[in-house]
């Protein structure tokens, strides 16, 4: 499947479409791999600078500072899970199946699909589990909100909330357990690999049980209750 993902960043985001040149195209590839080797607290353009082999005035022609570099990475990642539920969910008529699909796309990372976009899916899959809560754990959350930064995020929850309105049309939290499912999607793999303690997951770290769990939360809270529970 070929397909590429393309996204129109507004001046609030970029400075610069960094697609829209060759440098930029470099900015944004180089900045995945490295942000995923170094971390994100460890991580500056100075360093990216190096990697790249430009100067750091011509990192700050395209963003801002490193966190509007983090958005950018997870509105990419984002929007491509998005579309790649839409995609997986096209010819599945059963709520429970989409469901299920869902929360597999979810917690297994972006798709080996053939695409010209050059990304290193695994490792930005690996900055979304590891730093996405950075985005918005940010005394200027509301600022960025406002200018409608986290929309691609929103959306896709969005999208899951749907879903689930479908399984169970009564079911009072969709939106609710939709982002939680999201955070756990993100917590869970994290915790896995480095708090174990915090998991039933620690000894195996297999993703196939978080994502066993994840359907066994959904399915729990989304089953309608009968009349002598009501």
């Amino acid at each position: 499947m070929d397909l590429q993902i393309s996204i129109q960043p507004s001046q609030k985001l970029a400075l610069r479409d960094p697609e829209s040149s060759p440098l930029g195209r470099k900015i944004i590839r180089d900045g995945i791999v490295l942000m995923h080797r170094l971390g994100y607290e460890q991580f500056t353009f100075k360093k990216l600078a190096e990697v790249v082999e430009c100067t750091e005035a011509s990192i700050y022609r395209y963003f801002e500072n490193k966190h509007r570099l983090l958005l950018y990475f997870l509105t990419w990642y984002w929007n491509y899970v998005e579309y790649q539920a839409i995609v997986s969910l096209q010819n599945l008529n059963d709520p429970a199946l989409k469901i299920r699909k869902v929360i597999e796309i979810l917690t297994v990372g972006l798709p080996n699909w053939s695409d010209a976009s050059g990304i290193d899916k695994a490792a930005l899959h690996e900055i979304v589990i590891a730093e996405s809560s950075k985005a918005y754990l940010t005394k200027d959350v509301d600022i960025i909100n406002g200018e409608q930064l986290f929309k691609p995020y929103k959306d896709l929850c969005r999208h899951i909330s749907d879903l689930f309105s479908a399984y169970n049309p009564s079911y009072p939290y969709p939106r609710t357990l939709a982002s939680t499912v999201l955070e756990m999607a993100q917590f869970q793999p994290y915790f896995m690999e480095h708090l174990p303690a915090l998991t039933d997951f620690g000894k195996e770290r297999d993703h196939s049980k978080v994502a066993a769990f994840l359907e066994n939360l959904v399915f729990s809270a989304l089953q309608p209750k009968t009349s002598s529970e009501n």
